[in-house]
């Protein structure tokens, strides 16, 4: 008997605009030949490229999905105004905000991967983490399968906190956060002040490979220039980006 064909997906999120480490990861996913991607969304808000970003994913044979603060940048109202959207709303085009118009919030590949941003119901609740008055505290995995109740794929594909991790959950389910591409730290005060952060200033995505029933999951993480990013960060008035960038680490003042 013949053997089935191993499908194999790179999963990436989290870009931010930073055109320089996407290149890095791509450039890595075409040399081990994989030609499905999966996009988890947030690819261009910051203060980097966020023009030069959304060339290259607009053109790139992929699955995307919707990031909470894609949706920011051409839904008026939906944020406070801040120099930082400002600058990604004057850098991008037309064709480029009605082509994020035009990404869905959730969508299944291959009847396999369920892909979402953040959790199945939500592009801004963190599917692995509780936010408490400690920091982020990892939820107790009955929560997490409450979290993906009505989810009828084998895995499920989330990213938003920036953290790369897989857990297999009880009822069968696999969960995959690639981690981000673009930015490996950040500090946020919703829905109360935190931080996450991968520890190191490497780009990071996710192979995924289906051989029959089985699943397995390869965390791959690359270094790249980030200084060039840092200096643009730095340039457009995010010192905070720049560090987050150079390190990998976020403090709470």
């Amino acid at each position: 008997m013949q053997r089935a064909t191993v499908k194999r997906y790179a999963v990436i999120s989290d870009i931010h605009g930073n055109r320089w480490a996407l290149e890095t990861v791509l450039d890595d996913i075409k040399r081990k030949g994989i030609e499905r991607i999966v996009n988890l969304g947030d690819s261009l808000y910051g203060p980097l490229d966020p023009r030069g970003t959304a060339e290259i994913i607009m053109h790139l044979n992929s699955f995307s999905v919707l990031g909470n603060e894609d949706r920011l940048i051409f839904t008026p109202g939906e944020a406070e105004p801040s120099p930082t959207l400002h600058r990604v709303q004057k850098n991008l085009g037309q064709k480029h905000i009605d082509w994020l118009g035009e990404i869905p919030v959730t969508r299944t590949v291959d009847d396999n991967l369920f892909a979402c941003h953040a959790s199945p119901h939500s592009d801004t609740e963190y599917f692995f983490w509780n936010i408490c008055s400690g920091g982020a505290v990892l939820r107790r995995h009955e929560e997490m399968r409450r979290m993906a109740s009505g989810i009828h794929c084998p895995v499920l594909l989330c990213g938003h906190d920036h953290v790369a991790q897989s857990i297999s959950l009880q009822n069968g389910l696999l969960v995959v956060n690639p981690g981000s591409v673009g930015l490996p730290a950040y500090k946020d005060d919703i829905p109360q002040l935190h931080v996450m952060q991968a520890g190191s200033p490497h780009t990071r995505y996710a192979i995924l490979s289906q051989d029959n029933a089985e699943w397995t999951v390869e965390h791959i993480l690359l270094e790249y220039d980030w200084e060039t990013p840092a200096a643009v960060a730095v340039k457009n008035g995010r010192q905070d980006w720049a560090s987050w960038l150079r390190t990998g680490k976020a403090v709470v003042d």
